[in-house]
């Protein structure tokens, strides 16, 4: 009887990319636009974030733990607070939902990927940049104006907070610029999302024989672009009020806060 081993064809493929250089399987991931992958970095991303802002809860509670308790000035807190909320809302509970329809709805409709794999990495990196550029305002909108630090009109950023009068620096501008780069990557995804049900399923799938989660997925979609749009049109006001003189947010020049 032989007793030679016979290596399977996956298992060959397992050792030839474990002997690759890192380099290269990096590479491959940053470059990546399979569905199964972008959802794995969705989610990566996601609880990147979600440790970040769960540092920035915790601060927050000390603080609240006793009265008139030192641990941060009123001004940290106000940062603590715009940065939590911002983080957990458009860089912790957008990117983990898109994550899971990402890889799993594909999956469960029969489609090999997404519509449009480009736009779907496009919109990822889009939105992995607006994550970034909140927080370079740590250091970026201290050193660009000499003033100010992180955002601290709260994750609501109502006005007139965000007029020049009240948020003196870059803060905001990093806050309006993450939050608009970060929408344009949502309204992708959701747009993604969207099509590839619409028009990916496999045959005989019916929207009436659709799993309970891809209906979940394509409602959320809807309600991103329902959302998202208009907000990043309100970003690109309060960039044209700051930057461009614009009056908008301005009541004493007949805008609507």
């Amino acid at each position: 009887m032989s007793t030679d081993v016979i290596t399977l064809p996956e298992t060959q493929t397992t050792v030839e990319t474990s002997r690759r250089p890192l380099v290269d399987r990096l590479h491959e991931w940053v470059t990546t636009v399979d569905h199964k992958r972008l959802g794995l970095m969705y989610i990566v991303y996601a609880l990147m974030f979600l440790l970040i802002g769960g540092v920035e809860a915790t601060i927050m509670r000390i603080q609240l733990s006793a009265p008139h308790k030192d641990f941060v000035s009123p001004q940290v807190f106000n940062r603590m607070f715009t940065m939590h909320g911002t983080t957990m809302i458009f860089f912790v509970a957008m990117p983990l939902v898109f994550g899971l329809a990402n890889y799993l709805v594909p999956l469960m409709i029969g489609a090999r990927d997404m519509a449009f794999p480009r736009l779907n990495a496009f919109s990822f990196w889009l939105s992995a940049f607006g994550g970034l550029l909140l927080y370079f305002s740590l250091v970026g909108a201290n050193g660009l104006y000499g003033a100010g630090n992180a955002p601290d009109v709260g994750w609501f950023a109502y006005a007139p907070l965000t007029s020049h009068s009240f948020s003196v620096g870059h803060s905001t501008d990093f806050w309006t610029l993450s939050l608009l780069v970060s929408g344009f990557g949502s309204i992708g995804t959701a747009i993604n999302i969207i099509v590839t049900i619409l028009c990916l399923r496999c045959p005989g799938m019916k929207l009436g024989k659709m799993p309970l989660f891809v209906w979940l997925n394509l409602v959320m979609a809807g309600l991103v672009i329902l959302a998202v749009s208009p907000l990043s049109a309100a970003q690109i006001m309060l960039s044209i009020d700051r930057y461009l003189g614009g009056h908008f947010f301005d009541t004493q020049a007949g805008g609507q806060p």
